[in-house]
This record gives structure tokens, sequence and C-alpha cells, in this order.
């Protein structure tokens, strides 16, 4: 019982953890990525999925890593902030990245998410 109840723990709580991370990143960026995704804007989506996976990518490492919830949630915090950060260096290195992906360049979407999956892998790893 032991096994499943830390299981199920580990579960429910990676999920929270998740939405707090996408309640908090779509809050810093500067425009509503969930309308311009319902309005089928693929750079947004590429952006907001790159961001998410590499939030995940920490978050499941720490979870495969450390033996207690608390450190889950340590790094969880970490990897929040190292995506933030990729975010805010990203948007000032290219100046017109939210112009860009509001108006649908997915290029520039698809930038902005390879970043954050380089970095979330990068953190990853660095848990191992």
């Amino acid at each position: 019982m032991g096994d499943a109840f830390s299981y199920g723990i580990h579960l429910l709580s990676a999920f929270v953890l998740i939405l707090c991370f996408a309640a908090v990143y779509l809050k810093v960026t500067p425009f509503d990525e969930i309308a311009s995704i319902r309005e089928g804007n693929v750079a947004a989506l590429l952006s907001f999925a790159g961001a998410l996976i590499g939030f995940c990518l920490t978050l499941a490492s720490s979870i495969a890593h450390n033996s207690t919830l608390m450190l889950v949630l340590i790094w969880a915090f970490g990897a929040m902030v190292v995506q933030l950060v990729t975010y805010a260096v990203l948007t000032r290195l290219l100046p017109g990245m939210n112009h860009a992906i509001e108006t649908r360049n997915t290029a520039m979407g698809g930038l902005m998410g390879t970043a954050s999956l380089v970095v979330g892998i990068i953190n990853a790893a660095c848990l191992t």
C-alpha cells in the first residue's frame, strides 16, 4: 500500500505543480496564450508547449531522483524559475518575440518553445 500511496501523492502533486507553473507562466507573458491557441495560433502553441514540456522534464527527473516530496517541490520551484528566466532572457535578446508570437510567426514561436525544451533538458540532466 505504501508504494501505491507514494505513487498517488507524486502523481497528484505533479499535476498540481504543472497547473501552478502554467498559471504563473500565463500571468508573466504579456498576451493571452490560451486565447491565441483557441484561435489557432500555432506560434503561441509552440511557445507554451515548449515551456510546459521543459518544466515537466525537470519535474519528472526530480520525482525520479528525490526520495521526498519536499525535495520534488523545491526542484519544481527551481524549474519554474529557470523556465521564467529563459523566457525573460530570450524576449530581451529578441525584443520582437512577443509580438511575433501574437502575430502567428511560427518560426519565432518554435524558437521560444525549442529554447524552453533545451533548457528543460539540461536542467533535468543536472538532477541526475
